[in-house]
């Protein structure tokens, strides 16, 4: 029995001999002299597949891309600490508050979360493949000078951007929580928040908080409230920051939800005034999908809006539950990998998490290659 899954041809793996031959355009254009994958998640609990599967094919595309072009890569993990971990209904507004994992645990906790449920995993790929990494968490990415000062810059072009970061209502969301130690909350769709620019290098933001009424905070290239930004926003802004570098290369890899996302964060890139070749690279990877089609979810299933789908198994939910070692798991991740990039025909598209399962389970064998 073979492994190899049977996949369709699209436009874009007609148009490709190998999977990574989609990053060639901007490598031959940027003449790097090295190559970063950047590849986040969310740290609100347990991995599940599709995560550990995106983590595994950066890993592997960094090895083709080095071989292939004889060019040192890295891999960056983004740890989105500023994730919600407690959301509340104010019962007097009606107005929604969030209070992120970095400000309810902490970052000494973050660190420990995101120690016991990452850096196993990325220790392990980075010792079979030999690619250094490194983990960043969002907290220390928006306290960088780099990306404070980018953000400050953005502000008064902002009015050009703001309808592709909120296509729905034109105001891009900042959230900045309430500085009073022990608190943190912020509101969650930032109704009441006001920024108001001072100048190149300041800042002055205004918002209400859950517990204590309103609150100013400043923002400047070195210090002052901590910035939270939504999801769109804080993708422009980084990659902003990002591709100020000539001698690098940032790829950002994400999985294929993102698709219709990055069409958005890409005009906003254009409408500040990124253009050609400082555009970033992006690699989207296969998305672990149920028999509806939906991203497999651990949270609905979690919550009973959705049941585990036929041919899965608990462990997708929670990768820590896989029945054998770590060294073991990376060993199907990568094979799983191996057979996903060896024809872009497996690569750009969408998996059911029972053929997850099967590609993880199942002897490893040669993908069979494209007629």
């Amino acid at each position: 029995m073979t492994v190899h899954p049977v996949s369709p041809s699209t436009v874009l793996a007609n148009a490709l001999i190998n999977a990574e031959d989609v990053l060639a355009p901007r490598i031959h254009a940027a003449m790097p002299e090295r190559v970063v994958f950047v590849v986040g998640t969310q740290i609100n609990g347990a991995p599940h597949i599709g995560t550990s599967l995106v983590q595994s094919l950066t890993f592997a595309t960094a090895e083709r891309i080095r071989h292939r072009f004889g060019v040192p890569v890295e891999v960056v993990f983004g740890a989105l600490d500023n994730a919600p971990r407690e959301v509340v209904t104010d019962a007097v507004t009606g107005h929604r508050y969030q209070r992120a994992y970095a400000q309810a645990l902490g970052e000494r906790a973050v660190t420990e979360q995101v120690d016991a449920l990452y850096r196993p995993l990325f220790a392990e790929l980075s010792e079979n493949l030999r690619i250094p990494y490194r983990i960043e968490t969002y907290s220390r990415q928006q306290a960088d000078e780099h990306y404070r000062r980018t953000w400050l810059r953005v502000l008064p072009r902002l009015d050009a951007a703001r309808w592709w970061l909120a296509p729905s209502t034109g105001v891009p969301h900042v959230r900045v929580p309430c500085p009073r130690p022990g608190c943190g909350w912020a509101e969650k769709y930032a109704e009441r928040t006001r920024v108001h620019p001072v100048g190149v290098e300041r800042a002055e933001i205004s918002a209400v908080c859950l517990h204590h009424g309103p609150y100013e905070v400043a923002v400047e290239p070195t210090g002052g409230g901590y910035l939270g930004l939504a999801t769109l926003y804080r993708n422009l802004v980084k990659e902003l920051a990002l591709t100020s570098t000539f001698d690098t290369l940032y790829v950002m890899v994400k999985g294929g939800d993102w698709v219709f996302g990055s069409q958005l964060v890409d005009g906003a890139l254009q409408a500040v005034g990124t253009v050609g070749d400082r555009l970033p690279a992006r690699l989207f990877c296969p998305q672990v999908v149920t028999d509806t089609g939906a991203k497999l979810s651990k949270s609905l299933i979690g919550q009973g809006h959705a049941s585990l789908p036929d041919g899965a198994a608990p462990w997708m939910l929670d990768t820590r539950t896989w029945s054998g070692s770590l060294s073991e798991y990376v060993e199907r991740l990568l094979a799983t990998a191996e057979v996903l990039l060896s024809d872009p025909r497996h690569f750009f598209r969408s998996y059911s998490a029972a053929e997850i399962g099967r590609l993880m389970t199942a002897p490893a064998t040669r993908s069979v290659p494209s007629p």
